[in-house]
């Protein structure tokens, strides 16, 4: 092993490689992301400290009244610590891990992704990144069907920064904006905003807002001030989807 070799690859010339094999890449909450990091060695022997997965999402931030994109981790698992690799060696190392609780769906301009990473002393750290669809599972799908059923249009969905979940280290919530476009709240509500907190197999926490449609100079004076809405704490579990939809219609027309 050359001085020369080692200091290209210090800088990421002739250094290992790594690419990671998912198995599948639509996802959904409360089933395992699985796959392989296949590991291949460069041109020379190197120690690998750590070996990483991070789960990322994109979030719109406001700073200084401006909106941009943002993006943070929304979680992290080591999968393995302190291996050699040899020059044109390959390593091929499982994993699997369960989706997190806090994982957006891809819907409107969300991105998730996986990156992962080597950390080898002294070199360029080898990293790869790979893009996963998020599905609703079947508690979050019966309820988004439930509101579909009640006469509701999906308009926009958006991850907004939000306090909701900061104390978990995320700074974002997924939020979905419906407006009634048929049924019994045509014409007597604006819209509805599900602000999704949590998502896991059996349930679905998320923060209801109800946004009445202003009816007279009281009503003119109420939306002015932000009075018509109404924000409505739920959890959805796997034992209410059967009564979601009456469940879901008695919430907004006693807060319509």
């Amino acid at each position: 092993m050359s001085f020369f070799q080692k200091a290209l690859a210090s800088i990421g010339i002739g250094s290992a490689k790594v690419d990671t094999v998912l198995h599948q890449h639509i996802l959904s909450h409360g089933k395992l992301v699985e796959g392989e990091i296949v590991i291949k060695g460069g041109n020379v022997t190197q120690t690998i400290d750590s070996i990483y997965l991070r789960l990322h999402a994109t979030y719109e931030k406001e700073t200084d009244d401006q909106k941009h994109t943002d993006s943070c981790v929304i979680d992290s698992f080591l999968v393995g610590e302190k291996l050699q690799i040899s020059e044109n060696e390959q390593k091929i190392i499982p994993f699997s891990f369960p989706l997190s609780l806090y994982a957006p769906l891809t819907l409107g301009k969300t991105k998730v992704w996986i990156s992962t990473g080597l950390d080898i002393k002294n070199a360029l750290d080898p990293s790869d990144q790979d893009y996963v669809e998020v599905q609703p599972n079947a508690v979050f799908n019966r309820l988004l069907s439930a509101l579909s059923e009640l006469g509701f249009q999906l308009k926009e969905v958006e991850c907004k920064q939000s306090p909701y979940n900061k104390s978990k280290g995320i700074p974002f919530v997924q939020e979905l904006e419906y407006v009634p476009v048929s049924g019994h709240f045509y014409g007597k509500i604006d819209e509805i905003e599900l602000s999704i907190l949590t998502v896991d197999e059996k349930r679905v926490e998320l923060v209801m807002q109800v946004d009445k449609r202003s009816r007279g100079l009281g009503g003119l004076f109420a939306e002015a001030l932000d009075l018509d809405e109404r924000f409505i704490n739920m959890i959805i579990t796997g034992e209410d989807v059967q009564g979601i939809k009456q469940q879901l219609f008695h919430i907004i027309e006693k807060y319509s």
